[in-house]
């Protein structure tokens, strides 16, 4: 029993001492965490605490800025751009849906009779027979129809003798008696053959043969051998199939660009290569609360019969958007919120411009706002150009290091206001790391070369701490040797992309800046 007692003791404390541990754990971690965060915050210049906000609330990221970048033409071919115009023209889209094939409702056709009798023949015994207007169906037989019959012969009978009556009102009487007999026949929807034959044989047909108002297929059949029928019983259901309706599904995004009568076409796997051609007919006023899409009624000719009821269609609806300015898709470059867009000044100057954009149409997007017609711009390698544009915004590498975009697109666009141009070449041609000699020509707006200039290249490549490697920067002023060229030896420390910015400054003011990237040979 002791034993038992010193056990559950022992057990009890290391319990005790390991809850002790898992606390003193958790409380150095916090206290380290609450430490740490701000000069996380700090070290990332990306996230910093939104507006308003209090101790320990989340933190947002901000977009970091683009400026415009100088890139040289190997440059340019060595990472595939490629440029496109912007272009003002005509416009249509394509809403591409699935549907269905149906019967034109407009185009169904009902028989019945107006009497009411017994069937004794049919003719159209099947359906999906196909039947022409005017061919037999069925014959019935009719007490009624055989009454009325012997009424109008007894009528056209009293009709002959009595025409000549000299009584007043007898032969008038007659006649509007054979009249209304007549008018009870076609009512009752005796054809004309049927009376034509009942007048020149006097003998009363006992079955009477009913035809088919319309040409088309027997969708329906109720008519049977001996079956009894009143007037309400329908006995046929016939459809002209020379035109079809297609129910196709569009979601609700399009219904705005869908109008009554514009024009379509569908596919069918049955026919490959082949294309019908047809218009919309109907937008139905409902959304199906499940797909949220709407059916849209198309209308299509069918003389030749290839389409019918239950086929499965592929449908394209051309959708005209008149003139428009538009851009290759492949031209836009979307971050985050923003639609940028980067435009060609020439000489490898690409200018990043926020554009507003409106609806897609096939490969291409319309410019709503932030382009002209006639402008290049960048369709391939827009990721990469991004990344230099957002790396020089990020490290500051444009002169002076404050100034927004558009000063530095003042500052690097080979414009008729700038005091001098900036020509940039390396000896080698392909520098390395080690010793290289950097290259600068001056020349003014009128082609002459600029002397008694300061002028300096300033070399960056930010630092990779996950690799250890701190960021380099170095300051290389050049010398002057005459017809405006100036030389001055750098030492690159490493190989890779570095970051030039070359300043000109005379007489206190700086007369021409210019940014550029440089890839030099050689390992980190």
């Amino acid at each position: 029993m002791r034993t038992y007692r010193n056990a559950f003791f022992v057990a009890l404390i290391g319990n005790l001492v390991f809850a002790g541990i898992l606390a003193g754990i958790w409380w150095y971690t916090r206290r380290s965490t609450g430490k740490l965060q701000p000069a996380t915050a700090a070290a990332n210049p990306e996230v910093q605490p939104s507006q308003g906000s209090s101790a320990g609330s989340s933190l947002v990221p901000v977009q970091t800025p683009h400026v415009p970048v100088q890139l040289s033409a190997e440059r340019l071919q060595s990472i595939g751009v490629k440029f496109g115009k912007v272009e003002r023209k005509s416009v249509q889209d394509e809403i591409r849906m699935t549907g269905s094939v149906a019967i034109d409702e407009t185009r169904l056709s009902y028989v019945q009779t107006r009497i009411s009798g017994h069937i004794e023949k049919v003719f159209a015994d099947a359906t999906y027979q196909y039947v022409r207007k005017g061919q037999r169906l069925f014959t019935i037989h009719s007490p009624e129809l055989v009454v009325a019959e012997h009424e109008y012969l007894l009528a056209k009978q009293n009709e002959k003798e009595l025409s000549q009556s000299t009584i007043p009102g007898v032969a008038a009487g007659v006649a509007s008696l054979l009249d209304s007999s007549r008018e009870r026949l076609e009512q009752w929807n005796v054809s004309e053959q049927e009376i034509a034959r009942l007048e020149s044989t006097g003998q009363v047909a006992h079955a009477l043969e009913i035809y088919s108002p319309v040409s088309g297929y027997i969708t329906e059949r109720n008519a049977l051998p001996n079956m009894m029928v009143q007037p309400e019983t329908r006995l046929y259901t016939i459809a002209d199939l020379s035109t079809v309706w297609v129910l196709a599904q569009v979601f609700q995004n399009d219904l705005g660009r869908i109008r009554v009568g514009a024009p379509t076409s569908i596919t069918v796997d049955s026919y490959p290569g082949r294309a019908f051609r047809g218009k919309v007919d109907f937008i139905y006023p409902d959304v199906d609360m499940t797909t949220r899409t709407a059916r849209v009624r198309l209308v299509f000719a069918n003389s030749n019969l290839t389409l019918t009821p239950g086929m499965y269609v592929n449908v394209v609806l051309q959708v005209p958007l008149g003139n428009q300015l538009v851009i290759p898709v492949s031209g836009v470059l979307q971050s985050g919120t923003r639609q940028i867009v980067f435009v060609d000044r020439g000489t490898g100057y690409l200018e990043p411009r926020d554009v507003q954009l409106g609806s897609q149409a096939g490969d291409q997007y319309i410019v709503l706002k932030g382009l002209k017609a006639g402008e290049r711009i960048v369709t391939s390698a827009n990721f990469l150009i991004d990344s230099e544009s957002q790396l020089q915004a990020a490290i500051g590498s444009f002169t002076p290091p404050l100034l927004g975009a558009g000063a530095a697109t003042a500052m690097n666009a080979p414009t008729a206001q700038s005091a001098a141009q900036i020509e940039f070449s390396t000896e080698p041609s392909t520098p390395r790391k080690g010793t290289n000699l950097y290259r600068v020509k001056l020349t003014g707006a009128d082609g002459a070369p600029v002397t008694a200039t300061q002028v300096s290249v300033r070399s960056y490549m930010p630092g990779m701490p996950q690799m250890g490697m701190a960021a380099m920067n170095v300051i290389t002023p050049l010398s002057e040797k005459g017809g405006g060229i100036y030389e001055g030896q750098v030492n690159l420390d490493s190989g890779g992309t570095w970051q030039l910015t070359v300043t000109a400054i005379k007489n206190g003011a700086a007369v021409a800046t210019k940014q550029l990237s440089l890839n030099a040979e050689g390992g980190m």
